[in-house]
């Protein structure tokens, strides 16, 4: 199989985004890795739904001259992308070199031995566009200073060879999978550990989607014109680095830093005080950048980027369901006006809402058993969820609105209140309400769990062991209760929502309403977690497990909630 193209650093981020790309135009591609790397890239490439059959994976070391590569069976590829290099702060003189100098003159020279190459892109940064910047001095970093170098002596061989080089200097890529640099400001707006910004008003941390910056580069061989130019790429509608803030601040449902520290100020400030790496500064400027190529070049292979706005909503999702790198998400997910969705809005068999203190991912494996047809929820002010002004039961109203099925609807413990009144508002509109753990039929919450969590030092020492106190395994379901617990606001609004639930006259109400429910009506609940009050509803009980079946017993609770098992 003959290849058109290989991209070195196919598994970073841009790289695999690439070699999906070309493989989707058609190409024959070889993805040059380092070695271990194999395996990370086939994962997310199944995971993206793309056909491998034109991929090549190769091994490779582009710190070799010869690049550790095979020696035959890439004599045919006419494109060569290099992505690779060390993107990393606090870089030693002798490490930048060796990978983003040396390394990239390396993949140079060796696609110049190529019979019938055609191009070889190289991806930079759009800083490089900047001339005598102070970043560009090794006492001051080794990233962007040997970056800087690599573009100098690149353009210089390419020249003196004739050699078909082009530059793509991309600003921040923002997408699914991007974690560091500005991923890192988002991390901390949402742990609620953004007191001030750093920059003025006029900061400019501009930004490009990873899928438009992937299809500009794999257009560049496509045209003659572009040898020997440089394309700096990033949508010069991206807001100003404080207006950029808020609108994610805004999105996420957290508050935005008012205050903003000057660059200077930082610099002249220890380190260990501001917990700003020195490198990163230089990123924080009011610097404009000529666009003038890459917007000519778009417009004539007819590449056009979606609004920024968007593109950086859809990351911040990302970036909170992935809890910033540390999960893959299974499904969907985002944030709907401050609320946090899961699953299918429309056309959902089932909606399942979460108690306290957990969020929406107890109901991961209960999902994984259903079937892809579910949506959930965290409930407004807890989980991931902001606060809403809304009663819960108009809160639950405005979620089922764009539901076109009758779907089963299922609330676990405080979610059995909002999800009755919907029952008793609209029979028509689902067709049947599975209660799970319903407290108000069951022994009040403990007194721990109705005051402690508002404590911080209480805090810490429950969600240290809180898979011990809910008697539940530890697990993602666990890891996700205690992040949000630990975020500004969420623990209060937990305990709030457990006192105003256990109130005794909340409880006789809730059971009242329940008796008026004339759609089906099933409970489950665990063994350990008996009822304390007479119903005449069906009640399944699922043995070994107590007041969170849906996390212990997944496979138990989703069967319980098929139709098969109630007929």
């Amino acid at each position: 199989m003959s290849t058109d193209s290989i991209v070195f650093g196919a598994a970073g981020f841009i790289g695999r985004s690439l070699v999906a790309e070309l493989l989707g135009r058609g190409n024959h591609v070889a993805a040059a890795l380092r070695p271990g790397s194999a395996e990370r890239l086939a994962e997310w490439l199944d995971a993206q739904g793309i056909d491998t059959m034109r991929l090549t994976i190769v091994t490779c070391d582009i710190t070799e001259p010869d690049l550790g590569l095979p020696a035959s069976g890439l004599e045919e590829v006419r494109d060569v992308y290099n992505s690779a290099g060390a993107y990393a702060w606090g870089l030693t003189t002798e490490e930048a070199k060796r990978v983003n100098v040396t390394g990239a003159l390396n993949v140079l020279d060796w696609a110049a031995g190529l019979p019938s190459l055609r191009r070889v892109v190289h991806i930079t940064g759009y800083r490089a566009a900047l001339k005598n910047s102070e970043a560009w001095h090794y006492e001051n970093g080794g990233y962007e200073a040997s970056k800087a170098e690599a573009d100098a002596a690149l353009l210089a061989r390419a020249k003196a060879e004739s050699i078909p080089l082009t530059f793509a200097n991309p600003s921040t890529v923002i997408g699914p999978g991007q974690y560091i640099g500005l991923a890192s400001v988002v991390a901390d707006l949402w742990r609620g550990k953004l007191p001030a910004l750093p920059g003025d008003p006029n900061t400019f941390v501009p930004v490009v989607s990873v899928g438009y910056f992937t299809q500009f580069l794999a257009t560049l061989p496509l045209r003659a014109e572009t040898v020997g130019n440089s394309y700096t790429v990033l949508d010069e509608a991206t807001p100003n680095l404080p207006d950029l803030v808020r609108l994610l601040a805004t999105h996420l449902g957290v508050g935005a830093p008012r205050l903003l520290l000057p660059v200077g100020v930082i610099r002249r400030l220890p380190r260990a005080l501001t917990g700003v790496e020195p490198e990163t500064l230089t990123f924080l400027a009011d610097d404009r950048y000529d666009t003038a190529s890459a917007d000519a070049h778009a417009r004539d292979m007819g590449l056009r980027m979606p609004p920024v706005d968007q593109a950086l909503r859809d990351w911040a999702d990302h970036l909170v369901a992935s809890r910033f790198g540390t999960v893959h998400p299974a499904e969907p997910s985002g944030f709907h006006e401050g609320t946090w969705v899961m699953g299918h809005r429309e056309h959902p068999d089932y909606v399942l809402l979460h108690g306290l203190p957990i969020d929406s991912d107890a109901w991961a494996d209960v999902t994984a058993e259903l079937g892809p047809a579910t949506l959930r929820a965290d409930l407004p002010g807890l989980g991931r969820s902001a606060p809403s002004p809304k009663p819960m039961a108009e809160w639950l109203d405005d979620l089922m609105r764009p539901v076109t099925t009758r779907p089963v609807l299922v609330a676990h413990s405080l979610a059995c209140d909002p999800a009755i009144s919907f029952a008793l508002a609209h029979p028509d509109r689902i067709s049947r309400l599975v209660l799970v753990a319903p407290a108000f039929l069951q022994a009040r919450a403990g007194w721990l769990m109705r005051s402690s969590l508002a404590a911080p030092t209480m805090r810490r020492a429950l969600t240290s062991r809180l898979a011990t106190l809910l008697g539940v395994p530890d697990g993602p379901a666990v890891a996700s209760a205690v992040a949000n617990l630990h975020r500004p606001g969420v623990a209060k609004r937990t305990v709030a929502a457990l006192r105003t639930a256990s109130a005794p006259h909340r409880r006789a109400a809730l059971r009242e309403r329940l008796a008026r429910v004339t759609v089906p009506v099933d409970i489950i609940i665990g063994s350990d977690d008996p009822l304390t009050e007479v119903t005449d509803r069906p009640v399944t009980v699922i043995a070994g497990t107590g007041h969170f079946p849906q996390i212990s017993h997944p496979a138990e609770v989703a069967r319980a909630l098929t139709p098969a098992y109630r007929s």
